[in-house]
């Protein structure tokens, strides 16, 4: 997939068009295979949750807040520098700002919260599919203002507690940037020490990414498959809405270990489609002005979705989603005098998607060449979502 694949706003007509045309045709097949898992759901069920309790048992542990063999890769200590030795990303790893509170995170015995009543709301089928968005579906809905406004409440408190740098430290930051020699040093790293460096860093960025989700108010009373799924498919989306935190459109920087660095610092990875379609995303979000609270209520838009394939309980996901759908455009609606500034945020999530691809396939063929590198080096979290173990025996649809 090209650079020009993925520029919403600077793409041709047919161009867009056939995007389009391509998540419309990914839409239609998750319908069929959801409509094919209707039929198999028993028979698959028993096997399924065992295989995947198996080959995602570092994401399983994640969630549990128990790790593979005790030490998988904790989320750091805020204020201690690098905390363990994971180097800081754009979520820099010296920042003041307290690191998400682990205790308790062990699920086991622990009772979960008694569920409130389900609200009664009009079904939005497809309700993030570009193609399918409707405003004229949301009007309806028995959702009262204060259950709105609690909703939004408990997820921005949950974004604000997983983000590691507060407003005010990366606006102090913005013009921090690595200096020429600095620039130089990155891009004379070899490819596979640099791309070891970067998995590191996106891991770390998802863990933040699963505490967030944890804090959900009715996240953990998902099914754990569930769980697992949601957060395997749109973790990524997640920290991509994310890092419009931590960029500086004015000169097209992102915070990258402390400091802003332009594409040019990752040079060395020889995947410069997929840089330069990062940069673009994320400079796409920026110019939406976007307040931390919309960053939060669309990151959980973006993570609890009912396009993942192969959830056991959609219509669970389906509820919780079309509270958090309410919440972001009861906000946005307040926030915007521009009546489209939902339908332009929602525009990026078919992009969200296609970068999410494009990462695969680099992966892979960076995979080719170094082995190695992915298959010892690399983080486990970072492998089982994305390049999980061709001998696994988790269950994936056909």
């Amino acid at each position: 997939m090209s650079r020009d694949a993925v520029k919403f706003g600077r793409m041709s007509k047919k161009q867009r068009d056939s995007l389009y045309a391509e998540v419309q045709k990914h839409q239609a097949r998750l319908q069929e295979q959801r409509q094919q898992q209707t039929g198999e759901a028993e028979a698959l069920a028993r096997v399924y949750s065992s295989s995947l309790t198996n080959g995602l048992s570092n994401l399983n542990h994640e969630i549990g807040g128990t790790y593979a063999n005790g030490h998988v890769i904790e989320l750091p200590k805020g204020g201690h520098g690098n905390g363990g030795g994971v180097p800081g990303g754009y979520y820099g790893m010296d920042s003041t700002q307290p690191s998400p509170d682990q205790s308790g995170l062990d699920m086991s015995g622990m009772k979960h919260i008694k569920q409130e009543p389900v609200y009664d709301l009009t079904p939005v089928p497809n309700l993030f599919s570009y193609g399918g968005y409707q405003e004229s579906q949301l009007g309806h809905s028995n959702v009262s203002m204060g259950e709105l406004d609690r909703i939004a409440q408990n997820i921005i408190k949950s974004h604000l507690e997983t983000c590691q740098y507060t407003t005010e430290e990366l606006q102090q930051l913005a013009w921090q940037t690595h200096s020429y020699e600095e620039v130089k040093m990155y891009q004379s790293k070899p490819r596979d020490a640099l791309w070891q460096q970067c998995a590191i860093q996106v891991t770390h960025a998802i863990q933040y990414v699963v505490e967030f989700a944890k804090r959900i108010s009715g996240f953990m009373e998902l099914c754990q498959n569930d769980q697992i799924l949601l957060l395997k498919s749109g973790c990524l989306e997640v920290v991509l809405v994310r890092m419009c935190r931590a960029f500086n459109p004015l000169n097209n920087t992102v915070l990258f270990e402390g400091k802003y660095g332009g594409m040019q610092m990752f040079k060395a990875l020889g995947c410069d489609d997929l840089v330069s379609a990062v940069f673009d995303f994320a400079k796409s979000m920026c110019s939406l002005q976007l307040t931390e609270e919309e960053i939060a209520l669309f990151s959980a838009a973006v993570l609890i979705s009912t396009d993942r394939p192969w959830l056991m309980e959609p219509r669970k996901v389906q509820k919780l989603q079309e509270k958090i759908y309410f919440t972001l455009q009861h906000i946005m609606q307040k926030n915007h005098m521009d009546e489209d500034a939902l339908a332009k945020l929602i525009s990026r999530i078919p992009t969200l998607s296609a970068l999410c691809t494009l990462h695969t396939e680099e992966l892979q063929a960076f995979q080719q060449l170094h082995p190695e590198t992915v298959n010892v080096l690399f983080p486990p979290l970072y492998k089982e979502l994305f390049n999980p173990d061709p001998n696994s025996t988790m269950v994936m649809p056909k």
